[in-house]
């Protein structure tokens, strides 16, 4: 009975993340003008199963997903488009796009499983005090490409 009730508490847990797919999420960003984050992962890496399983569900629970367009790529099963979105060789990666003007989107990144509050903050943005990274002009061309579809 135990086990099954916390099978149970996994699955609620799992289905609190307002996951779409990638490119749901990221025509709804470009309507509603929320940021889109991404997280990048894949069934076999622990840091990513963490992210997915845990983290996130913790996150979503006060809300902080429903402020942004969230979607979950798999490496394996969309490799091209994962690449597209990578900068770096490491997952998982946890990709933020905000729009800053018609032209530019701002992107931010955090890499390898992190905990709850970081991601909170992470989704949030950046402190106004804080510096940023320059946005980035046409960034936004490598995200509408995959909008189209194949």
């Amino acid at each position: 009975m135990l086990a099954m009730s916390g099978t149970l508490l996994v699955c609620v847990s799992l289905a609190a993340i307002p996951e779409k797919p990638y490119n749901d999420a990221a025509r709804s960003s470009e309507a509603t003008g929320k940021p889109l984050v991404v997280l990048l992962g894949a069934d076999w890496c622990p840091g990513c199963v963490t992210m997915k399983n845990r983290v996130l569900p913790e996150v979503a629970k006060d809300g902080s997903l429903d402020q942004v367009e969230f979607a979950y790529v798999d490496i394996d099963k969309q490799p091209e488009l994962a690449r597209n979105l990578s900068q770096a060789n490491s997952i998982p990666q946890l990709i933020r796009f905000e729009r800053k003007s018609e032209e530019q989107w701002e992107r931010q990144q955090l890499t390898g499983a992190q905990s709850v509050e970081r991601v909170r903050s992470f989704l949030r943005g950046p402190a106004p005090s804080r510096p940023v990274a320059a946005a980035q002009p046409n960034l936004w061309r490598t995200v509408s490409q995959w909008l189209a579809g194949p």
